[in-house]
C-alpha cells in the first residue's frame, strides 16, 4: 500500500532559493545550502526541508516512504522558462543563413520572411500538427529540468488562428507532465492583409481577446513594440482593451529601440521582455515602476547582438528573469541553462542572481508563488545534477544536465 508521505535524499546540497530578495543585486552568500539535506513530500506538495538524518529519525515508518539516495547529486528548484515562442510550424534555417551571411533581421522581415515566414507556415498547421510539435519540444524542455514553461501565441495573426494556437497549447499542456502558461500575443507583427496596424489591433481587442477570456485560453496578453511591429499608439489601444478584459500585461520591449520600455512603465506591465536597446533612464524608469526585466540571451546569440545589460539592471534594483525566447528565427537553440550561463559570464552576474533568474525570479514574472522555491508549501518540482557542489553547474557552462527531474513530487526523468 502506498504511503502518504515519501522522504528523499541524502543529496550532497540542496539549493532551496529561500530568502531570495524579490528584486536587485544578489551576493552568493545569501544563497540558502543544506548540505546532507532531505525532503519530505505529501501529494506533490513539499512538507518539510532539513538534514536529511535528521528527518529520517522523525519519520513515521508507517506513513513515510524512504527514498534513500546513493549518489552524489544536488537538488535545485525545476528551471522556469519564462518567454517562449515553441508553438509553431516549420523551421527558418535559411534564414539563419542569409543573417550569416550579412543580412539584418530587420531586412529579412521587409522582404517577407523573419515572423510572417513562421505565420504562414503555422496558419497551414492543423491543431494536431501543433500540438504534436509542441509536444515534441515540451519533452525536450523537460529533460533539461524545466518543469514550467510559457508559450506565446503570435504566428496565426487571424482571430481563428490565434484560438487554434491557444487551443494546442492547452491540449499539451492537459496531456504533458510539464505546465505551460499560454501567453496570448496577437499583437505580435501586422498581418499581410492588412494596411493599416491600427484597423487590425481594433479586430483582435473587439473579437479576439474577448473570446479567448470566455474560452479561459490564456490570461496574458502580450504586444511587440518596436520598429516593424507596433508602435506606443496602437500598443495603448491593445493594452487598454487586454486589462479591460481582465488580462495580466507584458511587452516585448527595446529590442531594437527603445518605445516598448516606456509603455511599459506607463502601464505597470508586469514584465518588459528583451531590453537589449535599453539605456540607462529605461531602466531606472522600470525599476520605479516595478517592472520586472526578462532577459533573452537565445535571441542575442541568434541575432549577433550584445546582451541586454542585466548587470545595470539589477544595480538599479530591478527583479531580473532569464528565458530562452525559443522561437523559429532569432532564438533557436532553446537551451535555457546554457544561455543562462553565457549572459552570467558576460554580465557578470553572481551564480545567485542566474539561478534566481531561471527559478524564483522567473516565476514571480509569471505570477506564481508555489514554484522556484524548495520550500515547506511549494510544488515539489525539483532537479538533481550529477555533483557535489552547486558551483560546477553554471561552472560547466551548461554542459552538467540534471539527471533526475520530479514534476509534483513525482520522478518524470
Amino acid at each position: 500500500m502506498k504511503k502518504e508521505r515519501q522522504l528523499i535524499g541524502p543529496f550532497s546540497q540542496i539549493v532551496t532559493m529561500i530568502g531570495m530578495p524579490p528584486a536587485g543585486a544578489i551576493a552568493d552568500k545569501d544563497l540558502e545550502i543544506i548540505t546532507q539535506g532531505g525532503l519530505v513530500l505529501k501529494n506533490g506538495i513539499i512538507v518539510e526541508t532539513g538534514p536529511f538524518a535528521t528527518l529520517k529519525r522523525g519519520a513515521d515508518p508507517n506513513k513515510t516512504e524512504i527514498n534513500e539516495i546513493k549518489e552524489e547529486l544536488v537538488l535545485l528548484p525545476g528551471l522556469i522558462d519564462a518567454h517562449t515562442h515553441i508553438c509553431y510550424q516549420g523551421s527558418r534555417a535559411a534564414e539563419y543563413a542569409m543573417r550569416m551571411a550579412g543580412k539584418s533581421y530587420l531586412e529579412i522581415a521587409k522582404q517577407g520572411g523573419g515572423i510572417l515566414d513562421t505565420v504562414r507556415q503555422t496558419r497551414r498547421a492543423s491543431i494536431a500538427d501543433l500540438a504534436e510539435g509542441l509536444r515534441t519540444r515540451c519533452s525536450v524542455l523537460l529533460a533539461d529540468g524545466i518543469t514550467s514553461c510559457e508559450v506565446k501565441s503570435g504566428y496565426g495573426l487571424t482571430v481563428a488562428d490565434e484560438l487554434k494556437m491557444l487551443q494546442a497549447i492547452r491540449i499539451v499542456n492537459d496531456q504533458h507532465d510539464i505546465d505551460l502558461i499560454p501567453t496570448a500575443l496577437p499583437a505580435h507583427v501586422c498581418p499581410p492583409e492588412f494596411d493599416d496596424p491600427v484597423a487590425y489591433i481594433r479586430k483582435i481587442t473587439a473579437e479576439l481577446l474577448p473570446e479567448i477570456a470566455r474560452q479561459k485560453l490564456s490570461s496574458r496578453a502580450d504586444v511587440y513594440i518596436d520598429r516593424d511591429a507596433f508602435n506606443a499608439q496602437q500598443g495603448r489601444i491593445y493594452l487598454d482593451a487586454a486589462q479591460k478584459n481582465g488580462f495580466s500585461t507584458t511587452i516585448h520591449a527595446d529590442q531594437f529601440s527603445i518605445a516598448g520600455s516606456l509603455l511599459a512603465a506607463e502601464y505597470s506591465a508586469k514584465s518588459a521582455d528583451h531590453l537589449e536597446a535599453s539605456g540607462h533612464r529605461e531602466i531606472e524608469l522600470l525599476a520605479e515602476h516595478h517592472v520586472t526585466g526578462i532577459v533573452l540571451p537565445g535571441a542575442s546569440l541568434g541575432l549577433g547582438q550584445p546582451f541586454a545589460p542585466a548587470r545595470r539592471m539589477l544595480d538599479c534594483g530591478m527583479t531580473v528573469a532569464i528565458a530562452s525566447d525559443w522561437n523559429p528565427g532569432s532564438a533557436p537553440m532553446g537551451d535555457l541553462l546554457v544561455q543562462a550561463c553565457l549572459i552570467g559570464a558576460y554580465e557578470k552576474l553572481s551564480l545567485a542572481e542566474t539561478l534566481a533568474g531561471i527559478t524564483v525570479r522567473a516565476a514571480a514574472a509569471l505570477e506564481y508563488t508555489d514554484r522556484g522555491i524548495l520550500s515547506a508549501g511549494k510544488k515539489a518540482d525539483m532537479i538533481a545534477f550529477p555533483c557535489n557542489n552547486y558551483m560546477e553547474i553554471l561552472y560547466r557552462q551548461g554542459k552538467v544536465k540534471p539527471v533526475h527531474v520530479w514534476k509534483s513530487g513525482q520522478k518524470v526523468k
